[in-house]
């Protein structure tokens, strides 16, 4: 067995009689697990439940792993690996998306914060009920495709993707390395992320009114306040680079045939059009940029780097820009996010108070804990596990019945 194959922790050895590959095997025990069942109730953008047609952290997860599978394989990844990564990268978002991240960061501050993303390792190597002592047990090629930012968390530094007592399986799986490259998986995962989030969630923004092209085709002024929005949050260029970017985009006939949207057949027509326009070009862009620094050649693990060009990076930092001006930051968003902050932190206060309401796959790991700090994460990953529809319920039966 090669060591991109083995497992954390070894296993009989099983033969369904079609010869499957470990990745193969892991690709099943994500799309079995009872973390990815529950994406299905955690939001996404909007919350979940509240639209039909809107996306959950399920239906992103889907898109992701899609667009991975399908750039890797021009790319010459393995396309079991690149699934599965898209698949399992958001098995630790915590209830109400990244705002409940923001809240479980900020209770959990005295046993190292939270984030997502090192949530997600310690879910697929610890918390999941598949092997004992090893979450899904996934190869080690698959868990370094899932880990998005590898390194430990860093002063002023936001994103990180493990806790430092998840450091035994994260030094293992990176079989060595001691540096924060990403394999090429990881990297084809996170673009495949990136183009799923900016342009779905601009999708759904649409569909829902938040979001009106007509407005930015006819109004430079916010245009130019877009351009410094995401300049500020998304990326490292400028406004006046944004703003050249955004015309490009503007112009295309797919999205300029979104500008009069009204939920309509046609409408929804054009809609879905952009959306196929935009992802193909992304990643279109990636994989030919890529090959041409690289060769075409099949290309794997470490063997290059994700290329993305300039433009395109930009043009997806601007969707993202407009998800975020024009959805997430409106009053009536805001309103909700500090109720669902408030939700957990209390959630957190009470169980930590409460230890014995955690339910049976949590209290025995609370009671074993070997301190406060210890005991603090296993309330944080009861939390982060409830989907917005559990944490609300919680909340209701464990603090607003209590006043």
């Amino acid at each position: 067995m090669t060591a991109d194959a083995q497992r954390w922790t070894t296993e009989p050895a099983k033969d369904s009689g079609y010869g499957r590959t470990p990745y193969q095997r892991d690709r099943a025990r994500v799309l079995h697990s009872a973390g990815f069942r529950r994406l299905a109730a955690k939001t996404q953008v909007h919350t979940a439940g509240s639209d039909d047609f809107l996306r959950t952290r399920l239906t992103h997860s889907l898109e992701v792993a899609q667009i991975s599978r399908e750039m890797g394989a021009r790319l010459g990844c393995d396309p079991d690996v690149v699934d599965v990564a898209g698949l399992a990268h958001d098995l630790g978002h915590p209830p109400f998306g990244h705002n409940g991240e923001a809240a479980l960061d900020e209770a959990a501050r005295s046993c190292g914060g939270f984030e997502g993303n090192a949530q997600t390792l310690r879910v697929i190597t610890r918390l999941e009920a598949k092997v004992p002592g090893a979450g899904l047990n996934l190869t080690r090629a698959t868990l370094d495709a899932c880990s998005k930012y590898p390194w430990f968390r860093k002063p002023g530094q936001r994103k990180f993707g493990v806790y430092a007592d998840d450091r035994p399986v994260f030094e293992w799986l990176r079989d060595g390395r001691d540096d924060e490259r990403k394999c090429l998986e990881a990297q084809v995962m996170d673009w495949a992320d990136d183009v799923a989030y900016s342009v779905h969630d601009v999708e759904d923004g649409v569909h829902g009114g938040y979001i009106t092209f007509g407005d930015l085709l006819t109004d430079a002024g916010e245009r130019a306040e877009l351009c410094a929005d995401v300049a500020a949050t998304y990326s490292s260029e400028s406004r006046d680079d944004l703003e050249h970017a955004l015309e490009q985009l503007l112009a295309d006939p797919a999205v300029a045939a979104v500008a009069g949207y009204d939920g309509g057949y046609h409408s929804l027509t054009a809609l879905k059009r952009m959306t196929s326009v935009l992802t193909g070009r992304f990643v279109a862009s990636a994989v030919g940029a890529t090959q041409s620094h690289h060769g075409v050649e099949p290309l794997r693990r470490y063997q290059a780097d994700l290329v993305v060009p300039r433009t395109v990076r930009d043009q997806c930092a601007l969707l993202k820009g407009m998800a975020f001006r024009y959805v997430m930051k409106s009053r009536e968003a805001e309103q909700r996010y500090e109720r669902q902050r408030t939700m957990l932190a209390e959630l957190v206060d009470v169980l930590t108070r409460t230890p014995q309401r955690l339910d049976p796959l949590f209290h025995p790991l609370h009671t074993a804990a070997a301190d406060d700090a210890a005991a603090l994460r296993v309330v944080i990953d009861q939390v982060a596990s409830l989907t917005d529809h559990a944490a609300t319920a919680w909340h209701r039966d464990l603090v607003e019945k209590r006043h």
